[in-house]
């Protein structure tokens, strides 16, 4: 549909209407492993006062002088360890494309729905791909931010960034933005098949599984930021849908920065511990992150699990993410398609 050339000066361009847009939101990737990549990528991320909260004035001289003088070589390295070499980009960019495509094809009885993606850091961004929806003729979207477990350094800062975009706009499209989804049946069900699905897989059963969530500083915590309860909710449902005892799901948090404490029990140190206190076998899933990435597949499926065979265990493994799986699209469609409802 468009906008009747009636009500517009002579030779004003067309204007599209009558579409909505769908925008799913991750984190973000850097475009490759090199020095320069990893600079601009980790540059845009720690810049962001949601990310971290210190002043300007103390926490620019250390991220400047020296963060972004060494940290791009090490996490260059490991995103090349975790790199999607047929396709030359991360997995997170792979799965959030794939999402996308999928839920385009699942929403295909609503012929006027548009599905897009895009990054909070790097490309491509928010702005970029709202506008490329309005441009189509999307007069209102639904922004889906691709946490399960709000937090304001991710849910938060993905909203920022969208109406940061509709400032500069003459003429907005309505945005409705997608709610954190960590107690959604359809979400918890996901994680339980992925659960079912990968144990059976195994030739071996593992004495207890671990839910490792990304963590945040303490003092976010202490804030008011509702993360840290969001995390135990959702490990809480899992437990309770798997029927499981609570002594066989536990809770860690991984990829903590800086001097700050951070939430505990650190999965890191869990490993140890487990493994000096007699486990032998573990399983470890990362139920907050939507797609595999260096947090899972690096630092998890990598780091975590030599840490614990060196400790003395004997059997790890990491169950993927649900990534563009049948049960994690399930998930993902469910909430789309409630925000959807009274605009289709």
């Amino acid at each position: 549909m468009s906008a009747a050339p009636e009500h517009f000066p002579p030779n004003h361009p067309q204007v599209k209407i009558g579409k909505v847009g769908v925008l799913l939101v991750n984190l973000g990737t850097p475009d490759g492993t090199d020095y320069t990549s990893m600079r601009r990528y980790l540059k845009e991320f720690l810049m962001d006062r949601r990310v971290i909260e210190w002043s300007p004035w103390f926490w620019y001289p250390i991220l400047f002088g020296i963060v972004l003088n060494k940290r791009p070589q090490k996490v260059g390295k490991a995103y090349e360890e975790i790199w999607n070499k047929d396709l030359n980009e991360s997995y997170l960019r792979t799965y959030t494309r794939s999402q996308a495509e999928k839920m385009q094809t699942r929403l295909a009885d609503l012929p006027n729905v548009v599905v897009d993606w895009g990054m909070r850091y790097g490309q491509p961004s928010i702005k970029d791909r709202i506008n490329a929806l309005k441009d189509q003729g999307c007069d209102r979207i639904v922004l889906f931010p691709l946490y399960p477990q709000y937090a304001a350094a991710t849910t938060a800062t993905v909203n920022d960034k969208a109406f940061d975009a509709l400032k500069a706009m003459r003429w907005q499209p309505a945005l409705r933005t997608v709610p954190p989804y960590h107690d959604h049946p359809a979400y918890i069900d996901a994680l339980a098949k992925s659960i079912e699905k990968h144990l059976a897989s195994l030739d071996w059963q593992p004495e207890l599984v671990v839910t490792s969530y990304h963590g945040i500083p303490q003092s976010y915590f202490k804030k008011g930021d509702p993360y840290h309860c969001a995390c135990y909710k959702t490990t809480r449902l899992l437990r309770e849908r798997l029927g499981w005892e609570k002594e066989r799901l536990m809770v860690t948090f991984q990829s903590r920065f800086g001097p700050e404490e951070w939430l505990q029990p650190y999965t890191d140190k869990t490993m140890e511990k487990l493994a000096q206190d007699g486990v032998k076998r573990i399983a470890v899933i990362n139920p907050g992150f939507v797609s595999d990435c260096l947090e899972t597949l690096e630092e998890i499926a990598g780091e975590a699990g030599e840490i614990f065979h060196h400790a003395g265990g004997e059997k790890f493994t990491h169950i993927p993410c649900l990534n563009d799986s049948e049960e994690g699209m399930d998930a993902l469609e469910a909430q789309v398609r409630r925000e959807l409802m009274g605009w289709v």
